[in-house]
């Protein structure tokens, strides 16, 4: 009898896991239905909720028609180098304030989390104003440069490299290790799920991002594509809803995929900033 509440809650639990991936799935399931559909279908028209037979001509006419490739290329490039060097700079940083006794430490971590508790839109205010002064107004440097470091990749990897035990620390200091070779090998190597995951969170928020590009660019030959797929959801260049769902699926798909293969490296990274020698 002790065992039946433990095993209810278990299948409770389970089923409510369960029960949001599905309604999270579903949506993306429609997107990838629609989008192999014909006109007709996707208004409503067809026999089912399946095609009647795939079209997968939509995703070439959505490709072509609102000219994704080059969009494709401008969001990998931005996408690719925030991720490289937001991470880089992160680590550093979380490794400095972790280890790194200097003066200001704790008033300089504190304005880092502080930049946490700032709405996006107040932040790009000052952002926009510093990107027109630098030259960075509608160019894909002034895409990368503002993300380069932020408060929470600062705290993560903080958090994360002040699970390192100490007596690695000091062992590396003992052997003439300066602060660059303790980081490189030393910290980075205990660390490195915490550095995937960091890497994933950053490439899905700069892939996904919005709202900056809207306000920077001003010609579409530096728009990426979250851009380029609102415009074509708007119908300025495609009305067919099925070319719609595919530039859409073309937008999702790499996400997913980069969720799927790495999905365990997530989850490690996250388990282990969290943990701390005793």
């Amino acid at each position: 009898m002790s065992g039946r509440p433990g095993f209810a809650a278990r299948l409770a639990a389970h089923a409510l896991v369960y029960g949001a991936a599905v309604s999270m799935a579903v949506p993306l399931a429609w997107m990838v239905i629609t989008s192999l559909k014909t006109d007709a279908e996707a208004l409503g028209h067809g026999a089912g909720w399946l095609p009647a037979s795939p079209r997968w001509e939509n995703y070439a006419r959505a490709w072509a028609s609102a000219e994704l490739g080059r969009f494709y290329v401008n969001s990998l490039v931005v996408a690719g180098v925030t991720t490289a060097l937001g991470v880089a700079h992160n680590a550093l940083a979380g490794f400095a304030f972790a280890w790194l006794p200097f003066r200001g430490r704790g008033v300089m971590f504190g304005l880092a989390l502080a930049t946490m508790m700032l709405p996006a839109q107040v932040s790009f205010i000052f952002a926009y104003i510093l990107a027109q002064r630098l030259g960075y107004v509608d160019s894909l440097a002034g895409l990368i440069v503002p993300f380069l470091a932020s408060g929470f990749g600062i705290y993560f990897m903080r958090e994360a490299a002040a699970g390192v035990p100490r007596a690695l620390i000091d062992s590396g200091r003992v052997d003439g290790m300066g602060p660059l070779e303790l980081f490189w090998n030393v910290v980075a190597p205990n660390v490195r799920p915490a550095l995937a995951a960091l890497a994933i969170i950053t490439f899905v928020n700069s892939w996904n991002a919005f709202f900056w590009p809207l306000v920077l660019v001003d010609s579409r030959r530096h728009n990426t594509l979250p851009l380029a797929i609102a415009e074509l959801s708007a119908a300025i260049y495609v009305r067919s809803w099925p070319e719609r769902m595919a530039a859409g699926t073309i937008l999702t798909l790499p996400l997913v995929a980069v969720f799927l293969v790495f999905q365990r490296a997530i989850v490690r990274g996250m388990a282990s900033a969290g943990l701390k020698e005793a």
